[in-house]
């Protein structure tokens, strides 16, 4: 199950900058529907609406990158959105417990499933790993500005 990265008092600062979020999960009942939601409150609260495409593509992208890490390495993770609006993208980013970076299948019609980092790749500007011992950090940019 998603769950705040923490809770916040009513009296404290907030924890993040309006353009950015975090759920974290523990593993074993991680859901992947509430990746989605966080993704599409957090852009609707951006002023995206929630049918849009952009909004619609960060839901897939989330979708996608939270199920491999949930899949390919079971155990705590953590979704981190950061609205960089200057530039008009969504920095994405999935942390897991795995080392293993994702690895882009051969493409295959035919085959049922495996075709997630594919479709990120195809949505997103920018898509990289990073070591984030005791695991990796998946990141990946979205242009907002393209689907409005």
């Amino acid at each position: 199950m998603a769950v705040p990265i923490r809770k916040q008092a009513a009296d404290e600062e907030p924890l993040a900058p309006p353009g950015r979020c975090g759920v974290a999960w523990g593993g074993a009942r991680s859901s992947i529907a509430e990746a989605r939601c966080a993704v599409r409150a957090f852009l609707a609260r951006q002023g995206h609406r929630p049918e849009s495409r952009t909004s619609q593509d960060a839901q897939l992208v989330v979708s996608e990158l939270v199920t491999n890490a949930i899949r390919h390495a079971p155990g705590p993770g953590e979704l981190v959105l950061e609205l960089q609006p200057r530039a008009g993208h969504l920095l994405i980013a999935v942390r897991d417990c795995s080392p293993a970076p994702p690895e882009l299948r051969e493409d295959d019609p035919a085959r049922v499933g495996g075709h997630g980092l594919r479709l990120v790749r195809r949505l997103c500007s920018h898509v990289w790993t990073v070591p984030a011992p005791p695991g990796k950090r998946v990141m990946a940019v979205l242009d907002l500005r393209a689907g409005g």
